[in-house]
């Protein structure tokens, strides 16, 4: 029994890093508002993106439209050591722990009469990928960390009246995890340890659309939570005969919530060229902090507990400007700041997130009157990442340091096609 519970803690341990690994909502969906750092999120309601950012926006679209969009994220995330960090053997700064993430999505409305319109959204907003090396200082920690989600949202929005619109969406999310970790065996080699688990989660979200009159909008957006389980037991190697007894054979749960969020946006056309944009949001990250961890110690028993990220709520605020330079021509600016869901001492490499800066630009040009075409470009700084992780030293080692730098860049194009 003694043997069970030792293994239990471990793998619960391990298990807690894993969970980390999962928790990056992106604002960039694939769409124009890129090019805005998605200020006006909720307001700008101008092409079918609108069928996720704000359902009750898609009342505004006079006919059926399609927009698809691609977007490679450019991500650098490099680690620096510093004088606290210790492991056993040592180990290398993992060099860029980021790479190019792809990502591509598409929105659909249909027109189906004055006041009825239909929504169908295909697109990944959360997620991340990290992969330090099988050598890095932090490999007792976590070696590769990445976590894919695909949405599928069908909406549908309502005219209420001439300055009032209603719009409702479920989101159908499928989620993939695979962690991989170095475990620190007794007899002095690097064991190995990974999970991968795929699992589908359900939510929903409500928006509202107000007009108060023909040159300003206000949106407002809550998407609600949605509860993610996964499943696997953890495939080793390299490990020794005790290490064997303990850890191997045993089925792992996690269960963490996809964050609620709220967003208020507001759309102000100043002049017949220049139209003003901003956001102000929230996400509750401290919800998806609370981890339920399960482990299967035989048959019929499983050790079950609730771990505590200590993750904090983030809040965001945007602004942005759209100028029409000439009849076909449409360029955006943005800018939009989020708060950081980590405090230093509670942050970790395998989601190391921090405050976040974007800076973003982008052009549309209308190709004819059924046709536009669409170019952003946003720089996002992802903060310096410290972080001081000294729990467990003797089996996991101390973790002292910084990310420098830290950031990522962000190419989309799109196409909007109306019939």
């Amino acid at each position: 029994m003694i043997c069970i519970v030792v293994g239990a803690a471990l793998l619960l341990s391990a298990l807690t890093g894993m969970a980390r690994a999962a928790g990056l909502i992106l604002y960039e969906n694939n769409s124009p508002s890129t090019g805005t750092a998605s200020a006006g999120w909720a307001a700008l309601a101008t092409d079918a993106s609108t069928a996720f950012t704000n359902p009750a926006g898609m009342a505004r679209l006079d006919r059926s439209q399609i927009l698809v969009g691609v977007q490679p994220l450019i991500i650098t995330s490099e680690f620096n050591p510093g004088s606290g960090t210790k492991v056993r053997g040592g180990g290398t700064d993992g060099g860029n722990a980021g790479g190019v993430l792809p990502s591509a999505g598409g929105y659909f409305v249909y027109n189906a009469s004055d006041r009825i319109k239909l929504g169908i959204s295909a697109l990944s907003y959360f997620g991340l990928g990290l992969n330090y090396g099988d050598e890095w200082v932090g490999r007792y920690r976590i070696e590769k960390a990445a976590l894919i989600s695909a949405s599928l949202v069908p909406a549908v929005s309502y005219r209420i009246n001439d300055w009032l619109s209603a719009g409702v969406m479920l989101n159908l999310m499928y989620a993939y995890l695979n962690t991989e970790s170095a475990i620190n065996t007794l007899s002095g080699n690097d064991g190995r340890l990974k999970y991968t688990s795929g699992t589908f989660g359900v939510g929903g979200g409500v928006g509202l659309l107000f007009e108060p009159s023909k040159s300003t909008r206000i949106g407002v957006t809550y998407y609600s939570p949605v509860p993610l389980n996964f499943n696997d037991t953890p495939s080793f190697r390299n490990l020794g005969p005790i290490e064997e007894r303990l850890l191997k054979g045993r089925s792992l749960s996690l269960g963490y919530t996809v964050p609620q969020w709220l967003m208020l946006s507001a759309y102000q056309q100043v002049t017949d060229q220049l139209a003003l944009m901003g956001n102000v949001g929230w996400q509750n990250w401290s919800q998806f902090g609370k981890v339920d961890l399960g482990l299967t110690v035989d048959p019929i028993n499983e050790v079950t507990k609730t771990a505590d990220l200590n993750m904090q709520d983030t809040w965001h605020a945007a602004i942005g400007a759209q100028y029409r330079i000439a009849p076909p021509w449409l360029l955006s600016v943005g800018f939009a700041y989020d708060s950081s869901p980590f405090t230093e001492e509670n942050r970790n490499p395998s989601m190391p997130l921090d405050e976040a800066f974007r800076y973003a630009g982008g052009i549309q040009y209308d190709w004819s009157e059924k046709l536009t075409l669409g170019l952003a470009y946003e720089y996002i700084y992802a903060g310096s990442g410290s972080l001081d992780r000294t729990n467990n030293p003797n089996y996991l080692g101390t973790l002292q340091g910084d990310y420098s730098p830290y950031n990522i860049n962000v190419v989309n194009l799109n196409l909007i096609y109306r019939f």
